[in-house]
């Protein structure tokens, strides 16, 4: 069985919720933030591969988000692929306002179709059940008196 991987999208401005999500999962994943370095133009084609190939796109907003990208990316994600796209945003440290405004995002995206969740343990668990869900057997097929697979 292959081993299915997500993508760790969403705030990096020193959040720690990757840090906090990676020893929770038993599924592979790409983690997109450089800390030791400026980001160039090979970090960004390899990131653009990996969303290409990997199995789920995370994107997780915390409080320490200056920027919006991550926001359209998961609107846009949504919409093209719900299937392979997860949002989850933690409420600590938002105002009422910007709470409000997540929720509305929550909405839109949850109505596109795609899982939408408010922790990182639910994230896990819904990551872990994805890795060993869905494994299909096919279905035996008989001709004459032998077994064809």
């Amino acid at each position: 069985m292959t081993k299915k991987k997500v993508f760790l999208g969403g705030t990096a401005n020193n959040s720690t919720w990757r840090e906090q999500l990676i020893p929770q999962l038993q599924i592979s994943y790409f983690d997109p933030v450089i800390k030791d370095r400026d980001w160039n133009l090979e970090d960004q084609e390899k990131e653009m591969k990996e969303k290409k190939e990997c199995d789920f796109m995370l994107y997780t907003i915390t409080k320490e988000i200056l920027g919006f990208y991550s926001i359209a990316e998961v609107v846009d994600d949504s919409n093209k692929k719900p299937d392979r796209t997860i949002f989850c945003y933690l409420e600590e440290g938002f105002d009422k306002y910007q709470l409000e405004s997540l929720k509305a995002t929550t909405r839109l995206v949850k109505e596109n179709g795609a899982q939408v969740f408010t922790s990182l343990e639910e994230v896990a668990e819904y990551l872990n059940s994805e890795q060993v869900a869905k494994v299909e057997i096919a279905p035996k097929r008989w001709c004459g008196g032998c077994e064809i697979l």
